[in-house]
């Protein structure tokens, strides 16, 4: 898997259940509009604040629905058990990679206590192909999964450890990866990254924010080789519209006003929907 990958929202109702018609009619736009793939049930998905049968019936929705080969999930929770039981559904159903957070609960964490949990994953999935990307996010974990234990996983089992989605948005750290462990997949977490994605080795974006700017995103990773400088200003000025505080209500208004599926602007707590004034000025600064 490269290129543009979408890390999809997830539409529900009043009550907080999962909606599966207006979550597949989207990813199956964003496939047809610049996306190369879909990342299903990461943190653009709230899939930490949906219980495990939950996640389960999504997976299989998109699995069932979509080409496979298009798509990762993410199946990583603190708990180990939790953990082996989404990635090992994630397998059955077909997916190719799962996207794992760490173990992040308990700190202080040694390197070692990663790697020994890690391989407790890698080896409870037995002969299972299923490929495991890190997902490195501190911003929300309080963990930063260090290089060395990367390296170390990526060597000791190179066929199950396949990649990372970083989202610290520090590309010196993605730099870092590649230059011990350059055959790893390192999927930066911005879609302005993909601007010097052919120079880095990246091998393209996981982005919350390329479920609106896909079309930019495409052009990019098309030229990647010698992007334009127009269209990637246009990229950065669009997604700086969209980040922030707000990001997933944003994220799932735009989606609602362009499919017009009015139930996309339902989040779940502790989120909130995007109010009137927060509309406007989203409106404002992505028509300026």
């Amino acid at each position: 898997m490269e290129g543009v990958i979408a890390a999809v929202p997830t539409a529900i109702d009043k009550a907080g259940r999962p909606q599966k018609e207006p979550f597949l009619e989207h990813c199956a736009w964003a496939l047809a509009n610049g996306c190369d793939g879909l990342n299903i049930l990461g943190s653009t998905g709230e899939a930490n604040s949906f219980a495990q049968e939950d996640r389960k019936s999504i997976m299989s929705w998109a699995a069932e629905t979509l080409d496979q080969s298009r798509l990762m999930v993410g199946t990583g929770t603190p708990s180990l058990g939790e953990t082996i039981a989404l990635t090992r559904q994630a397998a059955r159903l077909g997916y190719k990679t799962a996207l794992v957070l760490p173990p992040y609960y308990y700190k202080p964490v040694t390197d070692a206590g990663l790697i020994d949990w890690y391989t407790a994953l890698h080896e409870a999935l037995g002969s299972d192909p299923i490929e495991l990307y890190f997902y490195n996010f501190p911003q929300m974990t309080g963990l930063a999964i260090p290089v060395n234990v990367i390296a170390a996983l990526a060597r000791k089992f190179p066929s199950r450890f396949t990649g990372i989605k970083d989202s610290s948005g520090d590309l010196g750290y993605c730099r870092d990866i590649l230059a011990q462990s350059p055959d790893l997949c390192v999927f930066p977490s911005s879609e302005t990254s993909l601007v010097e994605a052919q120079k880095s080795g990246f091998a393209g974006c996981i982005s919350a924010t390329t479920n609106i700017t896909s079309l930019l995103c495409a052009d990019i990773w098309k030229n990647r080789a010698s992007p334009d400088a127009k269209t990637a200003g246009e990229l950065a000025r669009q997604r700086t519209a969209i980040a922030g505080p707000t990001l997933i209500p944003a994220i799932k208004y735009l989606v609602g006003k362009r499919s017009g599926h009015d139930d996309w602007r339902l989040v779940l707590p502790p989120f909130q929907s995007l109010g009137e004034t927060e509309i406007k000025e989203l409106e404002n600064k992505l028509s300026a």
